[in-house]
C-alpha cells in the first residue's frame, strides 16, 4: 500500500510542480476570427488585466478560418499546460449544431474556464415601419403568415437561428432573407426592403439612437444596459431568450490547479469596473461563470438548443 501511494505521489509530482509555478512564461490567447473583429476586441480587453493578474504576458493570436473551427482544431491539439488558451464564441455552439462532422469534439476536446461576456441581439425594424412593438409583429404575422421578412448574414448564422427560434416560440411564420455576410442585411432593413432583422447591440445601437431603426426588443432576459429603453422580447413572447457569448477555454487535460488559477484570475478581471465598461462598449455584459464546470454546462445547453432549432426548422447541415 505504501509503495503504491509513493508511486502515485511520484507520478503526480510534475503536475504539482507545474501548477505551483504556473505561469512562468507568456500565455497565448487564440481566437478564430480576424484582427479588429468583435472577438479580437474582447480578447484584447481581457488580455492586459489578465497579464497583470497572472504575472505573465497574455498574447492575443487571431487565427481566422472556417468560422472559428480552424483555431478550435489547432488549440484542441495543443499541450494542456495552460499556455495556450482560446476565446470561444457563440459561433462555436452554432457550428457544432450545423456541422455533420468536426475534427474535434466541441465539448470534450476542451477544458472550460469561464464565460467572459453574453451578447443579446436586438429585433429591429426601419424607423418608418408599421411595427411599433413586438405585439404588432405577432398580430400581423398571425393574420398573414409568410408575408413578413427578416434578414440575416447567412443560413445557419446566429441571427438566422434567432429568427427561427422566434417563429417557433411565437407560433408565427416569417420569410428568411439570407445574405452572404457584409452590411446588406442591415442596409435592406434601413431601406425598407426587408421588414425585420436580428443583430447585435453594436450593429443596431447607432442607428436606433440616430432614429433610423426602431428597436422592438432585446433577446436577453433583462434590458441591455446599452439600450435601456428597449424591452426584453420575453415580455411579449414568454420564454424567448437568445444570447451569443464569448468565453475562455483550453485544451482538455489542464492540471486542476492550473485550471483553478486561470478561473480565479479571469473572474477577478471581469469584476474590474473598467473592464466591465469596455466590454459593454462591445455590446456585451461581463458574465463570469462560477466554475469551469458551469461554463461547460452552459456551452452544452447552447449546442443542444441550436441543434434542436436546426432540426425543427429543417436547416440542412453542412
Amino acid at each position: 500500500m505504501i509503495r503504491r501511494q509513493l508511486f502515485a505521489a511520484i507520478l503526480a509530482a510534475p503536475l504539482v510542480a507545474q501548477a505551483t509555478g504556473y505561469p512562468d512564461r507568456p500565455i497565448t490567447l487564440v481566437h478564430g476570427f480576424n484582427a479588429g473583429g468583435n472577438a479580437d476586441v474582447v480578447a484584447r480587453i481581457i488580455a492586459l488585466p489578465l497579464s497583470k493578474e497572472l504575472g505573465q504576458s497574455v498574447l492575443v493570436d487571431p487565427k481566422a478560418g472556417a468560422g472559428g473551427n480552424l483555431a478550435s482544431g489547432q488549440v484542441a491539439k495543443a499541450p494542456a499546460d495552460g499556455y495556450t488558451l482560446i476565446l470561444q464564441t457563440g459561433g462555436h455552439a452554432v457550428s457544432a449544431a450545423m456541422m455533420k462532422k468536426q475534427p474535434f469534439d466541441p465539448l470534450e476536446s476542451f477544458d472550460w474556464v469561464s464565460v467572459v461576456t453574453k451578447f443579446p441581439f436586438v429585433l429591429a425594424v426601419n424607423a418608418e415601419s408599421r411595427f411599433k412593438n413586438i405585439k404588432d409583429v405577432l398580430v400581423a404575422a398571425k393574420a398573414a403568415p409568410g408575408t413578413i421578412s427578416f434578414s440575416s448574414v447567412g443560413i445557419g448564422s446566429t441571427q438566422h437561428l434567432s429568427g427561427e427560434l422566434f417563429q417557433a416560440a411565437a407560433g408565427i411564420e416569417l420569410i428568411h432573407i439570407p445574405y452572404k455576410g457584409g452590411a446588406a442585411p442591415l442596409q435592406d432593413v434601413l431601406g425598407g426592403r426587408v421588414d425585420l432583422m436580428f443583430d447585435s447591440v453594436t450593429v443596431t445601437r447607432t442607428h436606433i439612437e440616430s432614429g433610423k431603426l426602431r428597436g422592438l426588443g432585446v433577446t436577453s432576459t433583462n434590458r441591455a444596459p446599452q439600450l435601456p429603453s428597449v424591452p426584453p422580447m420575453k415580455d411579449s413572447v414568454p420564454g424567448f431568450e437568445v444570447t451569443s457569448w464569448t468565453g475562455v477555454a483550453a485544451p482538455r487535460g489542464l492540471p486542476p490547479a492550473v485550471a483553478q488559477r486561470l478561473h480565479e484570475a479571469l473572474v477577478k478581471v471581469l469584476a474590474q469596473p473598467d473592464v466591465v465598461k469596455q466590454l459593454e462598449a462591445t455590446g456585451g455584459v461581463a458574465s463570469p461563470s462560477s466554475s469551469g464546470a458551469e461554463m461547460k454546462t452552459f456551452v452544452q445547453a447552447q449546442v443542444s438548443r441550436w441543434s434542436k432549432v436546426v432540426k425543427d426548422a429543417n436547416i440542412p447541415m453542412q
